[in-house]
């Protein structure tokens, strides 16, 4: 191609590209055929966040016996002091969802306190997912529960009430600063307290050998404070709280073979707790669920 022709193509070239950038600059400032609005409503599309659910997850389970899975059986060696159970929920939701990283810390007997000083240290800056189990214990349950088997119907009812009185004048306070020091250690962590199952199923009591209705009604409206105290604590906190009466309703202590708790048990320590089928079909869907 002849000298002058390049130049010339190259010319036209020029101009049409500086024509069509003074058409895009001038109707930034100017109303725009049509075209051209279509033209910068697609170069101005937002970028489409990330979901949630590909996110990277570092999970650390928290809490007491409910989330060790005291009573579930296949107590794994490295928890076998805590009765930290291969049944237990977190471990299962780290099975089905496979996340980066997973760590089950929770011990049978823990408390608020001992919480904070043996379990917090599980977690970190990077930590995304937290549950806990807790409060329980701070409030004797293990010694209410061995008043009402054992003592007349008036002295279990007195030591659920005195439980009760314990839920609501010291509890909250050592919920507060328990989720405070676990925001603390985990800034950017999704955290999710689980409650507490009503034990009985009240509208087969009758007809259910044990401890009698008066004791069961006792214990279940001191589950249900209890669970209550749990609640307003994480919505006080702006943390996440997942009620899992509903999952055991109908699979409660008197509902026979499809019961998700224990009964009395031997060794004892795994009586009045979920068992394995309470683990996976009670406390794993609530976990679930409450993912955002």
């Amino acid at each position: 191609m002849p000298v002058r022709r390049i130049l010339a193509v190259a010319a036209t070239s020029f101009a049409l590209a500086a024509t069509v950038v003074t058409t895009v600059v001038s109707g930034a400032a100017n109303p725009a055929p049509a075209s051209a609005a279509r033209l910068l409503a697609v170069t101005s599309l937002p970028v489409r966040a990330q979901p949630a659910s590909s996110l990277v997850v570092r999970y650390v389970a928290l809490g007491d016996s409910y989330s060790a899975g005291t009573g579930a059986g296949r107590y794994t060696a490295a928890g076998k002091s805590c009765e930290r159970s291969a049944s237990a929920f977190p471990q299962l939701w780290a099975t089905r969802h496979h996340p980066a990283s997973f760590a089950s810390v929770a011990c049978a007997g823990a408390t608020t306190a001992t919480v904070r000083t043996s379990q917090l240290s599980a977690l970190s800056a990077r930590t995304t997912l937290v549950s806990i189990t807790i409060g329980g214990n701070d409030v004797g349950f293990s010694q209410v529960m061995e008043t009402c088997v054992f003592q007349l119907p008036g002295t279990c009812v007195k030591a659920v009430t005195t439980a009760e009185s314990s839920v609501r004048r010291v509890l909250p306070g050592r919920l507060d600063s328990l989720l405070r020091a676990i925001r603390t250690r985990a800034p950017l962590a999704r955290i999710v307290v689980l409650g507490y199952p009503d034990l009985y199923d009240l509208s087969q009591s009758r007809d259910c050998i044990g401890i009698g209705t008066a004791k069961r009604a006792a214990l279940n409206q001191g589950a249900g404070v209890l669970d209550r105290a749990l609640s307003t604590a994480a919505a006080r906190n702006g943390d996440g709280f997942a009620d899992v009466r509903s999952e055991f309703a109908r699979h409660e202590i008197c509902d026979g073979g499809t019961s998700y708790l224990n009964a009395l048990t031997f060794p004892l320590d795994g009586s009045y707790h979920p068992n394995a089928a309470g683990q996976k079909t009670a406390y794993l869907p609530a976990l679930t669920a409450a993912q955002p």
